[in-house]
């Protein structure tokens, strides 16, 4: 069942726009990542900016299992709406923040040794890979969702909510490892 007709864009135009945006914000991030000190702006506010993320990550966390609760368990489809809604925006703002911090403050490397740094980096590399994944997949969720295409949306969001959940479960658990390295 296709209900364009209820959309605000074409499933054509709106795949440009997620394909996009989707590779934009990596190149965005790598940018930023590789960018030599002297060229980032000082600013002392960032510093608390991971601490934010991760408040920001497990906001996020706890919304998306209340949606998911909400239509799986209680069929209450605008609580499940406004939670995976507001899961969305937490999460825009989780990007933005971390943008920001990254560019104006240098990376940081682990510190931790033996067996739990190479926790760390799994879990690192395991949430990069799968947050780059998530976001063209959570656009195209919201998508078939508010154009009213839920049955394309309940195919989607059968993957978009693990991979959302896990990649916003390990952004705290990354905080929570490398935190003890931003004193240093």
């Amino acid at each position: 069942m296709n209900t364009d007709s209820k959309s605000w864009i074409s499933d054509k135009s709106f795949f440009w726009l997620v394909l996009g945006v989707s590779l934009a914000v990596p190149a965005v991030v790598v940018t930023l990542r590789f960018l030599p000190d002297n060229l980032r702006p000082n600013a002392l506010f960032a510093m608390h900016l991971p601490k934010v993320n991760a408040i920001l990550n497990s906001a996020v966390s706890v919304l998306l299992l209340s949606g998911y609760i909400a239509i799986r368990f209680q069929k209450k489809r605008q609580i499940h709406k406004i939670l995976m809604l507001s899961a969305f925006l937490f999460s825009a703002m989780f990007l933005v923040s971390y943008v920001i911090y990254h560019m104006v403050m240098p990376s940081t490397p682990y510190c931790g040794e033996g067996w739990m740094r190479y926790v760390y980096f799994f879990i690192l590399i395991s949430h990069i890979l799968l947050a780059a994944i998530i976001l063209p997949l959570v656009l195209y969720t919201i998508y078939f969702s508010t154009s009213g295409n839920y049955s394309r949306h309940k195919k989607i969001a059968r993957w978009t909510f693990p991979i959302w959940l896990y990649v916003s479960i390990t952004g705290v658990a990354v905080y929570l490892l490398i935190s003890p390295c931003y004193s240093l």
